[in-house]
């Protein structure tokens, strides 16, 4: 209703509304008043009048602050004026560090939305005095004139032109937005582009580090200014455009920026989640270069907080214990735009932060698991900044806990019915047969479902000895050899990307399936490395969803897939595909193909409708990339569903746990069967020798035609020695390799015992020899897991 139809009775009750509102208003300016008193002054000689302006404008109603923008500008051009030549005032950094807390809270209750404003303007007595609308100076500089302006200076020595540009440029979130913009007029408010002129930016922060000292002091006392400014509202996409501006700052690389660093993270972090999507959009356009500087930058605040070179630096925790959880919800906003991007910016492993591998990660993880993703800040809920190491740590020990506990209760119920414990009773005891090892160890897993978080020992019956370790790893290697052969039919092996996937032959018992999963799961709960090649994808599904469903109904293992996910499986057909997807003529006339597919299955081929009534719809230009979708889901989801699940349920039978969320399928891949990075000098460093030292002759020979392999050789060697070209999470000082003396005649190969990573060399002549043989050797032998 408008003031010219209301009620004498509407006005009265508005009028009186309108008074207690203004006095609730006066009593919290009164209070912001007070607190802001509390802040140290950071103010030049030339803007002491300017920020008095921004003073009295603060007590004032919503437009007063606006007006207060344009007077800063003209006001501080008069009083550098008068002050010939300016000598700014180097900022008190010392007391940044006392600059009060920006609460969430606070600052949630001082923005007013677009509803409830409109409702106040309606009422007379809420009106603000009208005023017009923050002006903008005009800024016609270019990167051309400014980069004019920087050699001038160094020539010259006279920088009052490039002093006066930073010095206005970063003393206000909206003077920071219209140096940069690519065009004053045009509002740029779309998410795909930011409006910012981002060479710009670059050239100026590149210039900024080799300039005097008072322009580089200037710069942070106007980002103190600007940080310190009251904002009334919803965040203006200026606003946002001044926080991508500054956040890419190089000075915050140093420890003394680091308290005006982490102001300006909390005021990010504190974003409501429609700015950081714009924000991370944003980002995603940034090149390799400096968006990994970003990243980099905030790694070293966490790292450089946690483990401070100089304690007095910083201020103590208590008082800046939110400085970590901001520059990682901060760090989560970069990994998000990583996300987006086509095509990942950096890898993923550049987010890891390694200091994390030196806290109490049990503690974090704890803290997690009781308090999730509440209040209680836990780098678990960030698990991208966690290395794969440390998630290997935390998965190890909660694996350990695990079996202490199933071990104990196995214990108690054997003492509460007064049975003689037994030592074997804490472990897995597999007893299996050789001649039978597929059978034999699923029958054994059968039985023992109970046992499988306990600590895994294998016997091979009518063999003596003791399980330390070898016949375990002896037992997965035989075991994978055996399922993953052809023959079999369990997985198809492709020979063009060089990986298995499941076989889509039904047949009555996925048993086998499920024994696949459990063995996937012993090796990562029990720290063994296999030589399985699964493709990507396969860890995708795995961890879909990474904790199993109560409801059995629910699918599990089933996620979204692509032809991205095809081609690292069957390329050929990947290829067709996206012949089909570009093919520029008539596809309905020139493919005739229909929402079918075909299959053999024990020789007899089988079609199955892609959709409801798929053979009698025909594949057109118009619905050709429906069909590619419903073709790859169709492959890699629905053709193997009952082999995924018993897969899948197998896996988690061992490994149901928390930690899982914390992984992505990549380091699931590298938990499981290794990483392919080689690194043959750390090899070198952690060998161990048996009847050799590492001066002797042959040892000497031997690593000078190792390090000299081309990366294939250095694969089959590792393969030949290991059972796997892959290293441990740990890398090469977790493989425990061992070359040992083997006193026989030199003519003889190299002989290697998988089960206990050990090459054993015979003392060759010269290196030519040993080259020659160890070549021979490496490139003969029998392959596990492949064909």
């Amino acid at each position: 209703m408008n003031e010219d139809t209301r009620g004498p009775s509407q006005a009265a009750a508005a009028a009186t509304g309108a008074v207690e509102e203004k006095e609730k208003k006066e009593e919290e300016e009164k209070g912001k008043e007070e607190e802001r008193e509390k802040l140290p002054p950071i103010l030049t000689a030339s803007s002491t009048a300017a920020s008095g302006a921004v003073e009295r404008g603060a007590k004032g109603q919503l437009s007063a602050f606006s007006s207060s923008i344009s007077a800063i500008s003209q006001k501080k051009e008069v009083a550098e004026k008068r002050s010939s030549p300016p000598q700014p005032v180097i900022p008190n950094i010392k007391n940044v560090k006392d600059l009060p807390t920006i609460c969430l809270d606070v600052r949630q209750k001082q923005r007013l939305s677009i509803d409830s404003l409109s409702v106040e303007m309606k009422a007379p007595e809420m009106k603000a005095p009208e005023t017009k609308e923050p002006t903008l100076l005009v800024r016609n500089k270019t990167m051309k004139d400014f980069q004019e302006d920087i050699e001038k200076a160094k020539s010259s020595g006279e920088w009052k032109e490039v002093h006066d540009f930073y010095l206005t440029t970063f003393d206000s979130f909206l003077e920071l937005s219209a140096v940069f913009k690519k065009d004053a007029n045009t509002p740029f408010n779309t998410i795909e582009d930011s409006g910012i002129n981002a060479k710009f930016v670059n050239a100026v922060y590149d210039a900024l580090l080799n300039t005097p000292q008072d322009i580089q002091k200037s710069v942070l006392k106007g980002v103190i200014n600007s940080l310190l400014r009251e904002w009334k509202g919803p965040r203006s996409k200026d606003d946002l455009r001044a926080y991508f501006i500054l956040l890419q700052n190089p000075q915050f690389n140093n420890t003394s920026t680091y308290v005006i660093y982490a102001h300006l993270l909390r005021q990010i972090a504190t974003l409501v989640e429609a700015d950081h999507h714009f924000l991370a959009h944003w980002f995603k356009k940034s090149s390799q270069k400096r968006f990994k500087q970003l990243v980099d930058r905030l790694l070293q605040f966490i790292s450089l907080r946690l483990f401070p070179a100089k304690p007095e630096e910083f201020p103590p925790m208590t008082k800046c214990s939110w400085w970590i959880p901001s520059a990682t919800k901060v760090l989560a906003l970069l990994n998000a735009a990583n996300g987006l991007a086509h095509l990942p910016i950096i890898p993923y492993t550049d987010f890891y932060n390694s200091t994390l591998d030196h806290i109490d990660l049990m503690e974090e993880y704890h803290t997690w698991q009781c308090f999730g993703n509440s209040r209680r800040f836990s780098f678990c809920q960030y698990p991208f900044v966690i290395s794969i190491a440390a998630k290997k740590i935390i998965i190890q020990r909660d694996s350990e806990q695990q079996m202490i506990s199933i071990a104990r209760q196995s214990l108690v119920d054997k003492v509460s019915r007064r049975q003689r414990p037994d030592m074997n009773m804490l472990f897995l005891n597999m007893k299996v047969r050789r001649t039978h090892l597929v059978s034999d160890s699923l029958d054994e897993l059968t039985r023992k479902r109970a046992d499988l978080k306990k600590k895994l020992k294998v016997t091979f019956v009518g063999e003596a000895g003791l399980d330390m370790g070898g016949l375990t790893k002896e037992w997965f290697l035989l075991l994978i050899r055996q399922i993953f052969h052809p023959d079999y039919g369990m997985f198809a092996y492709h020979k063009d990307s060089r990986c298995h996937w499941f076989s889509s032959f039904k047949c009555e018992n996925y048993s086998e399936f499920r024994l696949v999963g459990i063995l996937m799961g012993l090796a990562v709960y029990n720290s063994i490395t296999l030589d399985i090649r699964f493709p990507p994808c396969c860890y995708k599904k795995l961890l879909s969803p990474p904790i199993v469903p109560g409801d059995q109904n629910t699918p599990v293992g089933i996620c979204n897939v692509t032809i991205d996910d095809l081609y690292q499986i069957m390329p050929e057909l990947a290829h067709g595909l996206n012949e089909l997807l570009s093919y520029d003529g008539n596809v309905e006339e020139d493919f005739y193909s229909t929402f079918q597919v075909f299959q053999e299955e024990f020789g007899i081929i089988k079609s199955y409708n892609l959709k409801s009534a798929g053979d009698k719809i025909p594949v057109t230009n118009q619905n050709r990339k429906e069909y590619v979708q419903l073709y790859v889901d169709f492959l890699l989801n629905k053709s193997i569903y009952k082999q995924f699940a018993a897969f899948y349920y197998g896996f988690h039978s061992v490994c149901a746990s928390n930690a899982l969320m914390l992984l992505r399928p990549e380091e699931v891949e590298i938990l499981v069967c290794g990483s392919p990075e080689l690194d043959m000098h750390a090899l070198q460093r952690n060998t161990q020798y048996d009847g050799y030292v590492k001066t002797d002759l042959t040892i000497r020979y031997f690593w000078d035609v190792v390090l000299g392999f081309p990366l294939d050789l250095q694969k089959k060697l590792l393969h030949f020695t290991t059972g796997s070209d892959r290293v441990p999470v740990g890398g090469m000082a977790d493989l425990n390799f061992k070359i040992s003396k083997h006193e026989t005649s030199t003519n003889w190969l190299p002989v290697a015992h998988t089960c206990f990573n050990q090459l054993c060399l015979p003392p060759y002549k010269n290196k030519k020899e040993l080259k020659q043989k160890l070549i021979i050797g490496i490139s003969n032998s029998e392959g596990f897991g492949l064909e």
